[in-house]
């Protein structure tokens, strides 16, 4: 039954193909835990043992990593956003995830001409005016040709390779299943999270191989950057671009990881950093939607000191209240406040569980702590960052994917910039902005709109109370209530439920002022204050009054969370 459960018949010969990768590289003894090689050879399926003894001597990153490239695109990109989940792994294993590559042999011309006729409408040669048959470029998702429009513009046309498809659902089928095994059968792998990290990549790779997702994102980030007109984003041929197949201007200069060539062609080095951190530090702390993969083989160096993003398969998004809590998070390293940053990290991390609290918040006020009195111009924010994951990793705490993703370009990014200028400090460009966005963010008009969508959700809480209480007696009655307390932090627990009672009472009241007040707004007669009823003027300053201290004993609160935003 264990066999059947990992996939229709359909899969299990790449479920035979994935087991023998993985005993062939030292991880037998895994797959024999989970009871899948036994079963499988039972069931005529050969797995191949020979040179696993070899291949076991290697390091297990080494390992991991030459499993991933031979098992194919699906296992590199799983690789890749491994990379960057360095709150989860350590830097031995970082460093190998990060020499994953996905170049594999082109596909010929000739096996891409039916599927390029379907989306083309045509023969390439006839819808370009050139197009060149060898590629720029070959990975395992998709390759890209250089070709010229009719009206002479250099164009790249990216096309997936045929099949691919059906090859990444079959893996993403049965890795899901594999992850719900491990954590069951293999302990020492849960704090790795396999079932969390099964749905990022399928997400990622899902989006990564719709084509014209690719640019739309791409579009939607040269609008967000109009304001920095040296950042240059390709432009997008919507009448060649489907699914499976986009066109898009041919970007000509120095690759990002040819920082050598600048120098000899008149750059500004310090300028590009400096115009590279802007742009970055706009699409994270301003826009919340950021390139997530900017290694240096997707940035160019052009003329006038400008800078080229390419490649935005990969993206991040970030709520609201994530810019928020990053915006803090910076400011609290960037101004050496360890409280801040302990309360942010407990906040995005959430499970508590198991984790001595006073250590951690120790750990990370010490670790802040020791930049106090630095120069700011010393200050290597991304190196700070990677320490912060480190503290938590060694906690067994993973941050949010979406924060995991970020930190991770952000680091990728200052490192770029520091190979541009060795005295470049990514905190100096970020300071001003930062404090920008946080005076942006107390402007007063920002202040009452949020004071008033929270007093919409204390009213609409105040209004399914009755409700709750009535179904939380029903459920008593039934004996379906259960009730489970953690004696360490009971005291804690208390202190949260006084605040939030307070609160709630608090609500009642100022929605009972309200309504009340609006009623006698509308009686005629009786004493009367500004040319108002009095007992209605009071009323409604009253609630206001209230309402004021509401939101500051909300916006006060450190351990405060508002799920209904994340």
């Amino acid at each position: 039954m264990l066999i059947e459960t990992l996939g229709a018949a359909r899969d299990m010969g790449r479920l035979n193909t994935i087991l023998g990768v993985l005993i062939r590289h030292g991880f037998g003894d895994s797959v024999r835990r989970l009871g899948l090689a036994d079963r499988l050879e039972r069931a005529g399926h050969a797995l191949k043992w020979n040179h696993a003894a070899d291949l076991a001597r290697l390091e297990p990153p080494v390992q991991v990593r030459l499993a991933l490239e031979e098992l194919g695109p699906t296992f590199v990109k799983l690789g890749q956003i491994l990379a960057g989940r360095a709150d989860l792994f350590g830097p031995d294993w970082i460093a190998e995830f990060e020499k994953l590559h996905s170049q594999v042999p082109a596909v010929p011309l000739d096996e891409l001409r039916p599927q390029l006729r379907e989306d083309l409408g045509d023969e390439p040669e006839v819808v370009f005016a050139r197009f060149d048959v060898e590629p720029l470029a070959a990975a395992s998702i998709a390759q890209v040709h250089r070709a010229q429009l009719h009206d002479g513009t250099e164009v790249i046309v990216k096309i997936r390779r045929p099949g691919i498809t059906d090859t990444i659902e079959a893996d993403l089928r049965l890795l899901a299943r594999l992850a719900v095994l491990a954590e069951a059968e293999l302990p020492a792998l849960k704090p790795y999270r396999p079932q969390q990290l099964v749905r990022e990549l399928a997400r990622s790779l899902r989006r990564e191989l719709d084509l014209a997702s690719e640019c739309r994102s791409a579009e939607r980030i040269a609008n967000n950057l109009t304001s920095l007109p040296w950042i240059v984003v390709p432009r997008v041929h919507w009448a060649h671009t489907k699914e499976r197949v986009n066109v898009q201007d041919y970007v000509g200069g120095v690759p990002g990881n040819q920082i050598a060539l600048l120098e000899t062609n008149g750059y500004d080095r310090n300028l590009l950093a400096r115009r590279g951190a802007q742009a970055v530090l706009k699409m994270i702390v301003q826009d919340g939607f950021f390139h997530a993969d900017p290694h240096p083989g997707n940035v160019f160096y052009l003329e006038g000191n400008r800078i080229a993003f390419i490649d935005f398969g990969m993206v991040g998004r970030l709520s609201q209240r994530r810019r928020e809590e990053l915006l803090n998070l910076l400011l609290g390293l960037v101004e050496r406040n360890p409280q801040t940053v302990a309360d942010v990290l407990l906040d995005w991390t959430g499970d508590e569980h198991g984790v001595n609290l006073s250590l951690l918040e120790t750990e990370i006020e010490t670790f802040v702590d020791q930049y106090h009195g630095t120069p700011l111009a010393q200050l290597n924010l991304g190196q700070m960052l990677a320490d912060v994951t480190t503290i938590l990793r060694e906690h067994h705490l993973g941050l949010p994917t979406d924060m995991a993703l970020l930190i991770k370009a952000f680091i990728t990014l200052e490192g770029m910039g520091r190979s541009l200028d060795p005295a470049f400090h990514m905190t100096t460009e970020a300071l001003p902005m930062l404090r920008q966005v946080l005076r942006a963010r107390y402007r007063p008009k920002v202040v009452a709109n949020r004071a008033w969508q929270t007093l919409r959700r204390t009213l609409a809480v105040a209004e399914q109370l009755p409700h709750d209480v009535s179904r939380l007696l029903r459920n008593a009655r039934r004996g379906r209530v259960h009730v489970g307390i953690e004696l360490a932090h009971l005291k804690r627990v208390g202190d949260q439920i006084d605040r939030a009672a307070n609160r709630l009472t608090m609500a009642l009241v100022i929605a009972a002022l309200i309504i009340g007040s609006s009623i006698v707004m509308t009686v005629k007669g009786g004493p009367t204050l500004f040319g108002l009823p009095a007992f209605g003027f009071i009323g409604f300053a009253s609630a206001f009054v209230g309402g004021l201290w509401l939101v500051r004993a909300i916006w006060r609160s450190s351990k405060g969370r508002d799920v209904g935003e994340d």
